[in-house]
């Protein structure tokens, strides 16, 4: 039995014990049964990648009473659906305002660590990358920041 294999087997084990049924997973996540059902026989070809995975994982451990932290951090070691890292946004964004993404993945991805734990990077870089382009122009389109604090006029009425 490999290790996705296991996670999956306790993640089943402990909705069993707590009797919690497919059923209410599907009124409180509105994740569909046949998807859940999908999941706990190990076939996550229906599945969604990233957030969406890492959200359906939160929400089906906090209903059957595992830590959702935990049990999301586990998920993203062991599934590349719970995959955390930007290459997949930043080649879409790329492909959006069709540009050439020159983005590198700067860490190499390791079943057995903690991914967001990376190692130190040299945050010096010698021109902008496509992801620091893109949010400049995001950042751009939103428009000027209010600073929180605008003078207030009195107007005084004659009486």
């Amino acid at each position: 039995m490999t290790a996705q294999d296991t996670f999956i087997a306790r993640l089943r084990r402990h909705r069993e014990r707590n009797h919690v049924t497919l059923d209410e997973i599907v009124s409180h996540t509105r994740i569909k049964r046949e998807q859940l059902e999908a999941f706990e026989r190990g076939d996550l070809d229906a599945w969604p990648r990233g957030i969406y995975a890492r959200a359906w994982i939160r929400g089906y451990a906090s209903i059957v009473g595992l830590d959702p932290i935990d049990t999301v951090d586990e998920f993203c070691k062991l599934f590349p659906q719970g995959d955390r890292r930007a290459e997949g946004t930043i080649r879409e964004f790329s492909a959006i305002i069709a540009h050439p993404t020159t983005y590198q993945d700067e860490f190499k991805h390791v079943a057995d660590e903690d991914r967001r734990r990376s190692p130190q990077v040299n945050v010096m870089r010698e021109r902008p990358t496509l992801f620091d382009q893109v949010m400049r122009v995001m950042r751009g389109l939103r428009g000027p920041r209010s600073t929180g604090s605008r003078a207030v006029r009195s107007v005084q009425h004659p009486n």
